[in-house]
């Protein structure tokens, strides 16, 4: 049965808000607040915008999203706001605070489930099948995955497979702050792509996102640089980037490999971050030839 196939019991874990992930099917869904732009990207994959009443600010794809009531910033929402829109169920990813307004609304008794994030295609698959499951919509959430995720999945484990074998090292800038770049080290969200397009994160000795000197990036000699697209607005032009004095001296630079995308479409951790897995993969495949 479909059931079977996709969807799984999850087990009860309790986090310090005294919140927990669960994927149970919800008393009454008929009314959610969003909080995490990958979770709308999902509702909206599985069609269930219609229950939507309210979303954060991060959550801006599809376009139209953003057409909706706001409750805030994810890690600091407004009570209030959400509160006055009489939500039924609260979908958060596990940055969604502040802890004083979730306490609120579980004294209120509105339903309020942490959705798991967890860097990979699986955990990508694991989310999207749990937010199915908390919105009983189930066999829609098994046809999304079968038709769209697993044929793209499978294609990036097949160009990641190939790109291990390159040995590429990769440099993911989130932005550049006075002329340095902030680049992604492990534990973030940035790390999790780059192991899924089978590239080494070059800047991996490093924990989070870290601000490194000219000497560091001179050093660390990427041979392909990621950088989001409002990291490269707000530095300038593609060329512009490219006299940057010492991304300038690198490899990835001196053949530009350099790869701009959107950066909620690559570090989002909803679909978009599988679809921009398999282009980076490829475009890194493409490089080693």
């Amino acid at each position: 049965m479909v059931k079977q196939a996709f969807f799984y019991l999850a087990a009860l874990v309790v986090i310090s808000t005294g919140e927990a992930y669960s994927c149970v099917v919800a008393p009454d869904s008929t009314r959610l607040a969003v909080a995490g732009g990958s979770i709308t990207e999902i509702l909206y994959a599985l069609n269930a915008q219609d229950k939507i009443v309210a979303l954060d600010t991060t959550s801006n794809y599809p376009p139209e999203a953003k057409n909706l009531p706001s409750i805030g910033y994810v890690r600091n929402l407004s009570s209030e706001g959400l509160l006055s829109l009489n939500p039924t169920l609260v979908l958060g990813e596990n940055d969604i605070g502040p802890p004083a307004v979730l306490s609120q609304l579980e004294r209120t008794g509105i339903d309020v489930r942490i959705i798991e994030e967890r860097h990979s295609a699986e955990g990508i698959l694991n989310k999207v099948k749990c937010i199915g499951e908390i919105i009983n919509q189930i066999d829609e959430t098994a046809e999304f995955i079968s038709s769209n995720l697993i044929p793209q999945i499978k294609k990036l484990e097949i160009l990641a497979s190939s790109n291990k074998g390159s040995g590429h090292k990769v440099m993911f800038i989130l932005m550049i702050q006075g002329g340095s770049p902030i680049v992604s080290g492990t534990g973030t969200s940035a790390h999790g792509l780059i192991s899924m397009s089978g590239a080494q994160n070059i800047m991996s000795q490093h924990d989070g996102w870290k601000q490194i000197s000219p000497e560091s990036i001179i050093e660390a000699s990427p041979d392909a640089v990621i950088i989001t697209q409002r990291g490269l607005d707000s530095y300038g032009t593609i060329e512009a980037l490219y006299a940057h004095p010492s991304l300038s001296l690198t490899p990835a630079f001196h053949n530009r490999r350099v790869i701009v995308m959107d950066g909620m479409a690559m570090i989002g951790f909803g679909p978009r971050t599988i679809y921009s897995a398999v282009k980076i993969a490829g475009m890194l495949d493409e490089m080693a030839k």
